[in-house]
């Protein structure tokens, strides 16, 4: 079967889900369990919970951060990740629907993500933003993960 040229949704790059898109969600779940990664993605969700631009910065930038390899390794996974989606290598709503945990770093740096980005000239987290303006999945699962991290800056 050929893919039209012409998409339905502008925003959306792949019309509709496939078996290569199962093929490739399997093989980014086996990736997600290789151990280096496995704890660095714990760490971002345990651990990980800037409480100012500084903190941020320093755990996004600073090598002798205890967090900055962690953080560097998850983010630019979930990065990865999330790309393939914006540039249409698999379909977004399906990746979303098992591929939200990267969600979770992007609502724990996004009150300082902007700074950031200007500071540095780096696009920190940007095909997190892309997948939740354009995945209705996502933006659910961005709700659930903004509302969470409140609740866990406020508990502390």
């Amino acid at each position: 079967m050929t893919r039209t040229a012409t998409l339905i949704n502008p925003g959306m790059p792949k019309d509709y889900p496939d078996h290569h898109d199962a093929e490739l969600l399997l093989r980014l779940y086996d990736l997600r369990r290789e151990s280096s990664l496995r704890e660095a993605r714990t760490t971002m969700v345990t651990q990980f919970l800037p409480k100012s631009y500084e903190e941020l910065k320093t755990i996004a930038t600073s090598t002798a951060h205890p967090q900055n390899q962690a953080f560097r390794q998850a983010s630019t996974y979930w990065e990865m990740v999330y790309g393939m989606a914006k540039h249409g290598v698999i379909h977004a709503d399906f990746l979303m629907e098992s591929a939200g945990e990267g969600l979770i770093i992007y609502a724990k740096a996004l009150p300082w993500l902007k700074q950031l980005r200007e500071e540095t000239g780096r696009p920190f987290l940007a095909n997190a933003e892309w997948v939740v303006a354009n995945s209705e999945h996502a933006k659910k699962t961005f709700a659930r993960f903004a509302a969470s991290v409140e609740k866990q800056r406020a508990a502390k």
